[in-house]
C-alpha cells in the first residue's frame, strides 16, 4: 500500500467540507507557519493567526509566506498567545484549537485552566491517527502523550474519544483493542483486569459506538494469523483500528515504533476539550502536519452533526 494513501483520503474528504476556524496558538517559526498557512491553501482550515504580529509578519516575509486575507490577533508572547487562543475558542470565533511554536505544555495550561479553560465533563486525551504503510486503514493509538497512568475511570474517557474519531473519520466499524502484554486476564497484570473491565461495561452501555476486545496482545490485535494460532474468535482480534495503550510509556514506545521501523506517519490530536486540538512537532512532515488538520477538520464537522453529544 503506497505511504501516505490512507492520509491522502482525509486530505480529499476534508477539503470537500467548508474550512474550519482554528486559532493558531503562536506561530513564531517557520514549520508552525507554513504548517496553517497550507492548510488555509488547501481550505482545511481558516486560520487566525495568534502571537506578536511584527514577529509573525516578519517571519511571513523571510519564508515567501502569503498571508493577505489571515487575521492576526497580537499577543506579545507565547503565554499570552495561548490565552487568547483559548479565548478565542470560548467566544465562538474558533473551531478548532491548533499548536505554533510554543511548549504544548504552555497550550495545554490554557486549555485545562479552571477558570477560562476548554475543560469538559470528558478526561482530554491524545490520540496519533497513524498512517502505517502495511496495515489497510488508519489506526488510531492512545494514549500516547497526556495521560501518564490513567485510573480505569480515566480509560472509559480515553476509549469514548477515540471511538468517537473514528466515527468522524469515516470508519463504519470501529474495532477497539484494550491491549496489555497477553491476551488472559493475569490479576498479577493489572492492565489485563482493567482492559476485562472496560470490554464488560462496553457489554453495559457504558462506552458506546464501537466494539471492545481485550485483553490482547499488539499481535492479536492487528494479525489474524496470530489471532488464529491462540484460537482468539473475536470482531476485534487480528483487524482492530484502535489500539488502547495501558500508560503513555507504552504507547509512545508503540508510536515511535511504528514512525521509526514500520515507516508510518503519525497525526495527533487532543479531544475531550470543546475544541479538537492540533498537536504538531517541529519533526513533522508537511503531509503529517496537513493530515492532523484535516483530522481536526472531520472532528469539528461531526461535533456539528451531532451538538448535544462531546464527539470528540
Amino acid at each position: 500500500m503506497a505511504k501516505h494513501e490512507k492520509y491522502e483520503r482525509l486530505l480529499a474528504r476534508a477539503k470537500t467540507l467548508a474550512p474550519v476556524s482554528t486559532a493558531v496558538a503562536h506561530p513564531c517559526d517557520e514549520s508552525s507557519l507554513t504548517g496553517a498557512v497550507d492548510a488555509a491553501k488547501l481550505g482545511i482550515i481558516s486560520p487566525i493567526l495568534v502571537g506578536p504580529a511584527a514577529r509573525i509578519r516578519a517571519l511571513a516575509e523571510k519564508y515567501g509566506l502569503q498571508l493577505s486575507g489571515l487575521e492576526i490577533v497580537d499577543a506579545p508572547h507565547s503565554h499570552a498567545s495561548a490565552a487568547q487562543a483559548v479565548r478565542l475558542v470560548r467566544e465562538g470565533r474558533a473551531e478548532c484549537l491548533m499548536k505554533g511554536s510554543l511548549h504544548t505544555d504552555e497550550l495545554m495550561g490554557a486549555v485545562v485552566a479552571r477558570e477560562g479553560g476548554l475543560r469538559t465533563a470528558r478526561r482530554i486525551s491524545h490520540c496519533f491517527v497513524m498512517d502505517v504503510p502495511t496495515y489497510p486503514e488508519p489506526l488510531i493509538v492512545s494514549d500516547a502523550a497526556v495521560n501518564i497512568a490513567p485510573t480505569l475511570e480515566e480509560k472509559v474517557d480515553i476509549v469514548q474519544n477515540a471511538i468517537d474519531l473514528a466515527r468522524a473519520l469515516g470508519a463504519k466499524e470501529v474495532r477497539v483493542a484494550i491491549l496489555s502484554a497477553m491476551e488472559t486476564v493475569n490479576p498479577k497484570v493489572p492492565s489485563t483486569i482493567e482492559a476485562a473491565a472496560l470490554c464488560k461495561m462496553a457489554d453495559r452501555g457504558q462506552i458506546t459506538g464501537g466494539i471492545l476486545d481485550g485483553p490482547l496482545a499488539l499481535d492479536n490485535a492487528i494479525n489474524l494469523q496470530a489471532a488464529q494460532i491462540k484460537n482468539i474468535a473475536s470482531a476485534v482480534a487480528g483487524r482492530a483500528n484502535v489500539l488502547i495503550v495501558p500508560d503513555l510509556e507504552a504507547g509512545n514506545m508503540l508510536a515511535k515504533s511504528l514512525s521509526f521501523l514500520a515507516g508510518a506517519d503519525a497525526a495527533g490530536i487532543v479531544l475531550g476539550a470543546r475544541v479538537p486540538i492540533i498537536l504538531t512537532s517541529r519533526a513533522d512532515s508537511v503531509t503529517t502536519r496537513l493530515a492532523s488538520c484535516a483530522v481536526a477538520s472531520l472532528v469539528a464537522h461531526a461535533r456539528r452533526e451531532v451538538p448535544s453529544k462531546a464527539v470528540a
